[in-house]
């Protein structure tokens, strides 16, 4: 039996038997030198040390190091401290960044909008409403998180109902995986957005937003103006009345958590609701006046037409149209030559036009008296290098006929025989010098001449209505302000309450004298015959002037007729104008006066204004 070294020890006796079997088994495995683990000799146990001493001293406690302690403690504080401080910090001395910080995470402000205000016609008619829709748009971010493009098919049938390409959809969507919001298509149809809801696409929603809608079309588009897609005016009323029909949007602050999910109301700002605003127009007159120029800008061939109405009692627009006009209900209609307001910022010269407020300034000025007799000569007269004509000679002459068959010789005289600050006066406080104070954004004032040194044949021109533009509106102001005996009313296109209280420019006695010489130019032998209204005496004044162009006046013509009536008492003060009409007829008492007629006589009839056409007194009007 082998002794193996790792089993225990034998006893005494075994001992001393144990080298020599030890050597007898090495020798075993050895024929030659004997190996080191053969040579070995197992030493014997101290016999004088006790057994206990090596195991007592591997139970011997470890000793205290009080450095490490202390070490130990003075970190641990160290760090509570400087965590307490940390948080005394952040709650006490500055906690508002992480309010902040907290806020933007979970505080929504929702915007609670006011729908916008009406427009109206003075009679309460809508010309603007604005009708509930809804937009589609889409969260990209939703749409990847849960997979909503793995199935196009939906999509593809998104897309058709929009009128949009299949792939610029999906697209669109795509290259934009962490955006949360992005519009798709805006104001759509209530069927349109059943048909979306139905779908039910991951991640595309319907947003509750308004559109604008205009009852009656091309008729008043260019006076009521549009909105753009997000309901901010761009035109007329809109733009010129925007802060007034928008009103204030309210606010309500919430606190959403991470779902999204409204989890408390924090506070809510009430919102200011819009205003309507009621126009002076009457939108009878108003279709009637857009039918009738529409009608003789066809069959002219013109570039265009305008038409203005004024009360002259109180100033107010009553009618306001431009042909061509467009369709502000249609987005592809919105053309800038059609939507531009031609009545209130196109000037022309007005041509014959201003040739009764010459008569009244020379009337003003003691220059000349209702009596007065001018010689026309054979119609033509030289002024220097220059020649004024007449289209038809009428020799010695009363201011009445100078008007009544439009003698450009006897305005010139009456001109030059007053200073020309006297003419430019009375133009000026007529109001063909300044803004008409419509309070549309898109007025004009246009040109008006002021010249330290004036040559005679300038100021002979000045008379007959070259050398100045204007527009219709300011044209129609000035003879309302005739028509109202020569008190100067405001222009307001906003309907007016109580009494308007104007300002008196000149004698009610020569404005009411210009008047009645006015009337005999619709009569028989007058060159506005056509601008006559059965039934009522009608005071008008054709023009047509050529359109200047860089150096000199081109082949184009304007053609004006520009009038009040009744005259008895007058009520209403109107101002065709048709701009390059073609053919041969081209001239206001043949284009623009059969529409004067048509216009006043309607007008007249609507507003209840009674016939006076075999009386000469004053009458009671019944006001609109």
């Amino acid at each position: 039996m082998i002794n193996w070294p790792w089993r225990k020890a034998p006893d005494n006796k075994d001992k001393k038997r144990k080298p020599n079997t030890r050597r007898v088994n090495a020798a075993r495995h050895s024929s030659k030198t004997p190996t080191k683990a053969a040579n070995k000799v197992v030493a014997k146990p101290n016999s004088k040390t006790p057994a206990t001493a090596t195991s007592s001293r591997r139970q011997e406690p470890a000793a205290f190091v009080q450095w490490r302690y202390w070490l130990m403690c003075a970190g641990l504080i160290g760090v509570f401290a400087l965590l307490i401080g940390r948080a005394a910090f952040i709650q006490v001395i500055e906690p508002d960044r992480l309010v902040y910080e907290g806020d933007l995470r979970s505080l929504r402000v929702k915007t609670m909008p006011s729908a916008r205000g009406m427009i109206t016609d003075r009679n309460g008619e809508p010309l603007a409403v604005s009708v509930p829709v809804q937009a589609i748009w889409a969260d990209p971010y939703t749409v990847h998180k849960e997979h909503g493009l793995d199935d196009l098919t939906p999509w593809y049938a998104l897309a058709d109902v929009l009128g949009m390409d299949r792939k610029q959809l999906i697209d669109r969507v795509q290259s934009h995986p962490k955006r949360r919001f992005i519009y798709l298509q805006r104001q759509v149809s209530p069927a349109m957005a059943a048909y979306v809801k139905k779908l039910d696409i991951p991640g595309v929603s319907l947003k509750d937003e308004s559109r604008r809608f205009y009852p009656t079309g091309e008729v008043s588009a260019h006076l009521v103006g549009v909105t753009g897609i997000d309901g901010k005016g761009l035109e007329g009323v809109e733009l010129s009345f925007n802060q007034a029909l928008t009103g204030e949007a309210g606010k309500l602050t919430v606190r959403k958590d991470r779902h999204g999910r409204v989890v408390e109301n924090i506070a809510t700002e009430d919102r200011e609701l819009a205003q309507e605003v009621h126009l002076s127009i009457d939108q009878r007159i108003q279709a009637l006046a857009y039918r009738a120029l529409k009608q003789a800008v066809a069959d002219t061939r013109a570039t265009a037409g305008s038409l203005v109405m004024i009360d002259v009692l109180t100033g107010e627009v009553i009618a306001l149209v431009n042909a061509p006009s467009y369709n502000p209900n249609n987005r592809n209609d919105r053309q800038s030559f059609r939507m531009r307001n031609r009545a209130i910022t196109d000037a022309m010269e007005p041509g014959s036009t201003v040739k009764p407020f010459v008569v009244l300034a020379a009337l003003e000025n003691g220059v000349a008296t209702k009596d007065t007799m001018i010689d026309t000569g054979n119609g033509i007269m030289q002024i220097g290098g220059s020649r004024v004509r007449d289209v038809s000679r009428v020799g010695y002459a009363s201011l009445t006929k100078i008007l009544q068959k439009s003698s450009n010789i006897g305005v010139s005289k009456l001109s030059l025989a007053m200073p020309v600050q006297a003419l430019l006066g009375m133009y000026s406080s007529v109001g063909l010098s300044d803004h008409p104070g419509t309070g549309l954004k898109s007025e004009q004032a246009g040109f008006f001449p002021y010249r330290t040194r004036w040559s005679d044949f300038e100021r002979a021109t000045l008379s007959f209505g070259y050398g100045l533009s204007v527009t219709a509106m300011q044209l129609a102001k000035a003879y309302a302000t005739l028509g109202a005996y020569g008190e100067s009313h405001d222009i307001s296109i906003l309907k007016l309450k109580g009494d308007v209280q104007g300002t008196q420019i000149a004698s009610r006695q020569h404005a009411k004298e210009v008047l009645a010489m006015l009337e005999t130019v619709t009569q028989e032998g007058g060159s506005a015959r056509a601008a006559a209204v059965d039934g009522y005496r009608v005071g008008a004044k054709t023009g047509t002037s050529r359109k200047a162009r860089s150096g000199g006046y081109s082949d184009q013509y304007v053609a004006l007729t520009a009038g009040v009536a009744p005259i008895s008492h007058p009520r209403l003060a109107l101002v065709v104008v048709i701009d390059e009409p073609q053919g041969d007829r081209y001239y206001g008492g043949q284009v623009a006066a059969p529409v004067f007629s048509e216009v006043m006589g309607s007008a007249l009839q609507l507003l209840n204004v009674a016939p006076d056409a075999a009386t000469s007194g004053q009458m009671n009007i019944v006001k609109q």
